[in-house]
């Protein structure tokens, strides 16, 4: 996808997951659970880094046919479902507390 408009990054970042423990502003989670952070969208030196994947052969870049992964993560449209090399990190974290700062694990 070449050079992505404004609206169209905040649209696909909004269908992420936001949880209570984060500022949903900065933080979410895509489809595989893995920690994306607004800012570093399109960043592959970051572990939170994301991008806008397809999901839909042939579909148009738009928000209905995008949604937000962590870049280590991709959606397979052949099989119709995420393909997950990441997710979020709670080890050590007792079921009750959250992980601060959020963090991410290789699966």
């Amino acid at each position: 996808m070449n050079d992505p408009n404004r609206a169209l990054v905040e649209a696909v970042w909004a269908q992420g997951r936001t949880l209570p423990e984060a500022d949903a502003a900065q933080w979410r989670q895509d489809a595989c659970g893995a920690w994306m952070r607004r800012e570093h969208f399109g960043r592959e030196d970051s572990e939170f880094g994301w991008k806008m994947e397809r999901v839909q052969p042939g579909g148009a870049d738009s928000a209905d046919n995008l949604r937000p992964f962590n870049l280590r993560n991709h959606y397979d449209i052949a099989n119709g479902r995420q393909q997950c090399r990441v997710t979020a990190d709670r080890s050590s974290v007792p079921a009750e507390k959250y992980a601060r700062p959020p963090r991410n694990r290789n699966i």
